[in-house]
C-alpha cells in the first residue's frame, strides 16, 4: 500500500520521522518503519499502551482482541494484521516500556506461557 499525503509538509514530516527511526534503529523503530507508522500514529499507540497500563493498575480486565481493535482504529490500513499488534506490544515490552501490557494481553497464549501472567 502506497501512503498518500495531503501536502508537502505532511510528506516531509513523515520522511523526517522515518529518518529518526532509522537513526535509532531499535526493534520497535524498525517495526514502526516497516509498517509505515507516522509520528502522530506512534503517539496514539503510546497513549493506548498507557491506557492499558492504567487499566491493569486499576485491576480492570484486558484482552488482546480489544487491544487489537483499538490499534486498528489508529492504524486502519493494517486492519486484521493481528501479528503487527502483537509485535508492537512485544517490542515495547522488550524495550522495558509498558512491560506489563504484553504479558497481560498475550501471556495466556501457548507460545508465550514462559512469560507468566501476574493475574494467574
Amino acid at each position: 500500500m502506497k501512503r498518500t499525503f495531503n501536502n508537502i509538509e505532511e510528506r516531509l514530516a513523515f520522511i523526517e520521522f522515518r529518518q529518526e527511526l532509522l537513526f535509532e534503529n531499535s526493534d520497535l523503530d524498525r517495526l514502526l518503519f516497516e509498517y509505515e507508522i507516522d509520528h502522530t500514529q506512534y503517539q496514539k499507540i503510546m497513549d493506548l499502551m498507557q491506557a492499558y497500563r492504567t487499566k491493569l493498575d486499576t485491576k480492570k480486565s484486558v484482552n488482546h482482541a480489544t487491544f487489537e481493535s483499538e490499534l486498528y482504529a489508529i492504524l486502519p490500513e493494517h486492519q486484521g494484521d493481528y501479528h503487527m499488534c502483537e509485535y508492537i506490544a512485544r517490542a515495547f515490552m522488550d524495550e522495558h516500556r509498558w512491560e506489563e501490557v504484553f504479558p497481560a494481553l498475550y501471556g495466556d497464549m501457548a507460545k508465550y506461557k514462559y512469560l507468566g501472567n501476574k493475574d494467574d
